[in-house]
């Protein structure tokens, strides 16, 4: 069985990107910067409706518009739409204002039906049906164990608490998009994809070509969080306008089509009951949940997760437990997976719950933690962090803070049970007689370092400087890698390099007739290889990585009790990836998902108009995401456990986040604010100095 390298020189070590220097002097080419011969701009109609029968689309006048190349219906015939956004055709044009006067052109008939957009008007029994036939609210998945009515009677503290959590929209700096060019010999497409092998099958299937007829590239990325895995609408409609312009086309989504039709986190509704016994042991553990996905789960996101559900009870053991979760269909954009799917709604209700359950047993919600979490590596990483945050000094009893703005402390768990790899990832090396290599690899890099993933450990394995190695990615011509979700991407393409670079030393010694090619031999070697370069292929080995990684996180805020305002101080992170591989980039994971859950605890929530059915907060200036002046002193503390081999951090940085906030914030001003996002209004209302309805309109 093969196994890392210890004593190493960059592996567990600290590696600049190697791709800084492209990003930062702007010579890194994204979707969005292709501009093949002739390219048009693309656009899409989308129905200002969010119910209602479409009778017939006319693009007639679209079509005499100047500068318009092509225009294009979604589909043939009526059909009915489901929410404000929907695509209904598409055109392609020289300009940019060509395109829009194009679509203002497009004429639709339609009848609107009655739609609704709100979780609880959509489970009334005279609700709107989404659709036909079918109720909004699905009958609902039950799990039981033990004997749950008798436990709670054994109990010497039960709580009951009503956690919700809204819907997060997907924003990553680069909007979703393509730009295609479909020509005699097939299509060319260079996505913002988290998976260049999802977008080709999918635009193969869409276009009913052969997978040989579809490349994808995906150079450089802008950010992907779970819903840039499939071709999309989007893609399918730049390829069909490119064929019928006999022109490449440029299809990138706008901020506004984002909010609207390219997936989002679904909101969830927790009716949590849990009870202990005297000594703090969880003993029984209710739960009721519903939530949206809008009108489903995203059907090409190809990641999965992109359902309501939330794995219950969170992380602890309980005996005896009850859980009903229910899906609620409204007419908005579908769901998609979005980083950790289910796992952050999950930990905020369980983790504030456990607080409050501290509260009532008068025990200190670290200990109750530390009494009921199985996992010896999560132990440990509490007792680390702990000390780190300086949890014995700072916990105080809630609400006892002084003065007018007062102090706070929370901490959370979490758990990514993934994470491990994608057992069929290939990829190979090409060594040239100058002593010169490439790696290429059919996987993206979408901004977490998978090309520094790959010169750190071909670095070590060749005893070479990672600039001696070319890395290539983000092209279907490449042996086929993985998607980059689910925590998956390191874990899967490192022990492909560990595979490529053990073949490449063994052929390259044996057409050397030398015993070690490695390091300052590696020249001497490569100069025998005459004029023919050397090309190896490799693939995912067992033996170097595995998956389940957790963390924990302590959180520390200050609440103005006259304002309402919610400032959080320091986040103290401990977390586990079994062999870390670059230092910088997986503390980067770590600092982002923190970042990523701030939002979620204290900005993001999309907001629906009931009367028109459009997402209200389709923008950077109304829907809030954490400013630098938002972000407060992050203190990273990882556990590297070599004999584990590599394990993804992608997940379990972001989960716990948002219950180590809103534990905080409770253990500041004595009350919960039992829903996200803890805005000043909510924590108003919550100490009783503006009406609760006001805090639910912010």
């Amino acid at each position: 069985m093969p196994s890392w390298p210890t004593n190493t020189k960059y592996i567990s070590q600290s590696t600049p990107r190697v791709d800084a220097a492209a990003k930062l002097t702007g010579r890194a080419r994204y979707s969005s910067d292709i501009q093949a011969d002739g390219w048009l701009y693309g656009m899409i109609l989308r129905s200002k409706w969010p119910a209602a029968k479409i009778s017939g689309i006319n693009l007639d006048k679209a079509l005499q518009v100047p500068g318009i190349k092509a225009a294009i219906t979604v589909r043939d015939g009526e059909r009915t739409v489901h929410f404000y956004g929907e695509e209904l055709a598409a055109v392609a044009g020289t300009t940019r204002q060509a395109c829009l006067d194009a679509l203002r052109a497009i004429e639709v008939k339609a009848q609107p039906l009655p739609f609704v957009v709100r979780e609880d008007d959509a489970k009334k029994d005279n609700a709107p049906k989404v659709w036909e036939g079918a109720a909004n609210a699905s009958p609902g998945k039950s799990r039981e164990q033990g004997t749950l009515d008798q436990a709670f009677t054994e109990c010497a503290a039960v709580i009951e608490g009503f956690y919700t959590t809204p819907v997060q929209i997907h924003n990553p700096m680069e909007t979703h998009g393509n730009t295609v060019s479909w020509t005699d010999d097939g299509v060319t497409a260079w996505s913002s994809t988290q998976g260049i092998s999802s977008v080709r099958d999918g635009l193969a299937g869409a276009l009913k070509l052969d997978h040989s007829q579809v490349r994808v590239i995906t150079d450089f990325m802008g950010g992907g969080f779970g819903a840039k895995f499939g071709a999309g609408a989007e893609g399918v409609l730049a390829a069909r306008l490119s064929r019928e312009a006999k022109a490449p086309v440029r299809l990138m989504l706008t901020r506004f089509d984002q909010a609207l039709a390219v997936g989002n986190r679904p909101s969830s509704f927790q009716k949590i009951k849990i009870g202990a016994l005297a000594d703090g042991t969880l003993h029984a553990f209710e739960m009721d949940n519903y939530g949206t996905a809008g009108i489903g789960a995203g059907g090409d996101s190809g990641g999965g997760g992109g359902g309501a559900d939330i794995p219950a009870p969170y992380i602890y053991k309980v005996p005896n437990i009850r859980v009903k979760q229910t899906h609620v269909a409204v007419n908005a954009g579908s769901a998609r997976a979005f980083r950790a799917p289910g796992n952050p709604p999950a930990s905020y209700g369980m983790e504030s719950a456990m607080d409050d359950l501290a509260v009532k047993l008068g025990m200190d919600p670290l200990e109750l933690r530390l009494k009921n979490d199985p996992n010896e590596i999560r132990q440990r990483e509490y007792k680390t962090g702990a000390e780190k945050f300086g949890w014995k000094q700072k916990y105080q009893k809630p609400g006892s803070s002084p003065g007018i703005v007062k102090t706070g402390i929370g901490c959370a768990g979490a758990a990514w049970p993934a994470g491990g790899a994608s057992k069929s990832t290939q990829g190979e090396a090409q060594i040239n007689p100058d002593g010169s290599i490439e790696f290429r690899l059919g996987v993206q890099d979408i901004g977490t370092g998978t090309k520094t993933v790959i010169a750190v450990v071909a670095a070590e394995m060749l005893g070479l400087k990672t600039e001696q190695i070319t890395v290539k990615v983000g092209d279907t011509n490449f042996p086929p890698g993985p998607g980059s979700g689910g925590s998956t991407t390191c874990a899967s393409i490192s022990p492909t390099v560990f595979d490529i670079c053990t073949k490449a030393l063994q052929q390259l010694q044996t057409q050397a007739g030398i015993a070690d090619a490695r390091g300052e031999n590696w020249f001497a070697a490569c100069k025998k290889l005459g004029v023919s370069p050397l090309v190896v292929h490799g693939q995912w080995q067992p033996g170097l990585s595995a998956d389940h990684a957790c963390g924990v996180q302590f959180a520390e805020v200050t609440v103005d009790t006259e304002t309402g305002l919610v400032t959080v101080k320091k986040v103290v992170a401990v977390h586990d990836c079994g062999l870390i591989v670059d230092k910088l980039t997986t503390e980067s994971q770590v600092n982002g998902g923190i970042i990523m859950g701030l939002g979620y605890a204290l900005y993001e929530e999309r907001v629906m108009d009931d009367l028109s059915g459009v997402v209200l907060n389709p923008n950077f200036e109304t829907y809030k995401l954490p400013g630098l002046a938002d972000v407060p002193e992050i203190e990273i503390v990882l556990i590297n456990m070599p004999e584990r081999g590599v394990i993804g951090i992608g997940e379990p940085a972001t989960v716990a986040t948002a219950g180590a906030i809103a534990n905080a914030v409770a253990n500041a001003i004595g009350v919960r604010v039992s829903s996200l996002p803890i805005t000043p209004a909510k924590v108003l209302a919550a100490l009783g100095k503006v009406p609760p309805s006001t805090a639910s309109k912010s």
